[in-house]
């Protein structure tokens, strides 16, 4: 897989674990940079990673800010974007599985590095499960393109609470 890559300057510190990890998995990085800890502004690094993925030249992304937020919400903004904020191996796998994300959004700041690590693996070797999933996600897609997602079939009976 192509995973681009990108952090700002309070990322910088989990960056090199996490270009370590896609490496040993055999996985071919694209480096957004930061290549530094001087300041510069997570909505561009985010934006360069997320449009990657909106084009097409790349699988997946992996962002990594102080919180984890910004960049979350700032790669959100670019069309065909699901990127999820993790704090655990449970809620990377999940937003593989369940949401089809195709951006990770990482704390460096609140992740230690084995955390770090295992929620990486985890997030690039889990698979988007389909089924009832499938139609969630369409109805995100409807949203992005400022559609009702009601619009989209609705559950059948007995999927509805699932």
């Amino acid at each position: 897989m192509k995973i681009v890559m990108g952090c700002d300057h309070r990322g910088f510190s989990a960056r090199e674990i996490v270009k370590s990890i896609v490496d040993q998995m055999g996985h071919e990085l694209i480096d957004m940079g930061t290549d530094s800890d001087s300041p510069v502004d997570y909505p561009d690094i985010a934006y360069l990673a997320a449009s990657a993925i909106s084009n097409g030249d790349a699988d997946r992304a992996i962002l990594i800010c102080s919180t984890g937020i910004g960049m979350c919400i700032a790669a959100n903004k670019v069309d065909g974007v699901r990127a999820a904020l993790c704090h655990d191996t449970f809620s990377a796998a999940v937003s593989r599985e369940h949401n089809d994300s195709n951006v990770l959004c990482v704390s460096a700041e609140q992740s230690g590095e084995l955390v770090l690590r295992k929620m990486v693996e985890i997030w690039l070797t889990s698979d988007f499960s389909g089924g009832r999933h499938e139609r969630r996600v369409q109805k995100i897609a409807l949203i992005e393109q400022g559609r009702d997602p009601r619009e989209a079939a609705p559950a059948t009976e007995g999927l509805a609470q699932q």
